[in-house]
């Protein structure tokens, strides 16, 4: 009889340890939830990047953690006077196999409205760090339609096709990336006697330019619907890497050369016809060739022919 009491006192001690949470872990995970709402400001958002695992479930659909970042960086620059806290500090922390499920009403404050939403975030501790595998609010939450919620910003971009491109933008020595919101394309009707299209935009066709370091401002390049990025390098020996923004039409495309730290031209844009210049590279139009120097190619009309045209031009 006592060896079987023993063996029973065993047994419901394991039955119910297995759903108990690990006290240190726990302690790391609501110390994570508290580090993770303070950094979402403007000023902190560039650390979010790094609370995520590779992939994460982010609002009901698999994003990766630079795209959840990117997300972060529309939110901010949308309402730069965002916060988040949890309501009263209460967080419900509940194990669920590797992982810990974490529970909480978040507070948010911006543009002037005030709002609680029943949120949860799903982490685990992956060498020594916690690491967010899901986030999102409850589905019978009110007000999901708040342009704070990522849903509102997919109207406007793409996220999850958007192409990144990375580089040490702003000159402090750490990788950062660039990506591209480009406008929503409401028409493109063909033109009569040209060989192009006239396209029509939902609130103009501009695109902006936007950087995972908020330091960055976002540069607009007015006139393009779609495009593409290249790092250019540091041209002009400020330490940081250049941006090139290729504007791109049915009959031309046109490289601009910005200095990504202010958002100023370098040279006046590089346009190439399309039409007569064909499959033509980065290579082939932009070249440094010296300290603070460029070589730039473009097309031009000579005598009524359309050339390739050098010129060597000095940067400030």
């Amino acid at each position: 009889m006592k060896y079987f009491s023993a063996i029973s006192c065993i047994l419901i001690l394991l039955l119910f340890s297995c759903n108990e949470v690990d006290p240190k872990g726990e302690k790391e995970v609501r110390e994570f939830i508290k580090q993770w709402n303070e950094s979402h400001t403007q000023i902190k958002s560039p650390y979010l990047v790094r609370y995520y695992m590779d992939v994460i479930t982010y609002y009901g659909k698999k994003r990766t953690k630079n795209q959840v970042q990117q997300d972060k960086n529309l939110l901010f620059q949308q309402f730069p006077d965002y916060t988040q806290h949890i309501l009263n500090d209460e967080v419900t922390v509940t194990k669920e196999g590797g992982s810990y499920l974490v529970t909480f009403t978040k507070h948010v404050s911006y543009n002037g409205i005030e709002a609680d939403y029943p949120s949860y975030l799903s982490v685990m501790i992956k060498n020594r760090a916690v690491k967010i595998l899901r986030e999102g609010v409850a589905e019978n939450a009110k007000a999901l339609d708040a342009p704070i919620f990522p849903s509102a910003r997919e109207n406007n971009i793409d996220i999850s096709n958007n192409r990144q491109l990375f580089g040490d933008f702003n000159g402090d020595g750490l990788s950062d990336y660039a990506s591209v919101i480009s406008p929503k394309i409401i028409s493109t009707t063909n033109t009569i006697g040209q060989n192009s299209n006239a396209v029509e935009c939902k609130g103009g066709c501009n695109s902006q330019i936007i950087f995972s370091n908020t330091d960055l401002k976002p540069i607009t390049v007015e006139g393009a619907y779609k495009s593409q990025l290249e790092n250019l390098k540091d041209l002009n020996s400020d330490g940081a890497d250049d941006i090139g923004f290729w504007d791109i039409k049915p009959t031309t495309k046109s490289l601009y050369v910005f200095n990504a730290s202010n958002g100023n031209l370098l040279t006046d844009p590089i346009v190439i016809n399309t039409t007569v210049h064909k499959d033509l590279k980065l290579i082939d139009v932009f070249k440094k060739t010296g300290n603070n120097k460029i070589t730039v190619t473009s097309s031009a009309q000579v005598n009524g022919k359309w050339i390739l045209k050098s010129e060597v031009i000095e940067l400030d």
